[in-house]
């Protein structure tokens, strides 16, 4: 079952279709709210992970099962998760712009090359496509 939401607008119309995609490849995997809570988009090896939209990097560390991870604080509760990273070319404090260049896509942790991108809301994971321009 889906969780409660905190009040105010529902997190699929903040922002709606204003950010960036991170990468360029194909959608892999989509969001289900479960074991799923982003999603995956397939590149190669090197190809440039950019900032979905202006913010403050606040982790660039590695995690296990998420290898090298980049996060960042965009106000109003919401937030941008960038794992499985071969490079991350930002540090933690630095604001970032929409578009930026912020990581090379890698496999860290995973299967395959591949940037799995979460976006939260009020630390909870929400739909990216919500945000992100076209929908695709």
């Amino acid at each position: 079952p889906p969780a409660p939401r905190e009040s105010g607008p529902p997190p699929s119309r903040v922002g709606t279709g204003d950010w960036a995609w991170p990468a360029q490849g194909q959608v892999i995997a989509g969001f289900n709210g479960g074991s799923n809570k982003g999603v995956d988009i397939a590149g190669k090896l090197g190809e440039p992970v950019v900032a979905a939209t202006r913010g403050v990097v606040t982790v660039s560390e590695t995690l296990r099962g998420y290898g090298n991870v980049l996060m960042i604080d965009h106000g109003s509760s919401r937030m941008t998760v960038y794992t499985h990273l071969r490079t991350a070319l930002v540090k933690k404090g630095q604001t970032v712009q929409k578009g930026q260049q912020i990581a090379e896509m890698g496999n860290t942790d995973a299967d395959r090359v591949k940037l799995h991108f979460e976006v939260r809301v009020g630390g909870r994971a929400v739909d990216p496509r919500s945000f992100l321009a076209d929908g695709r």
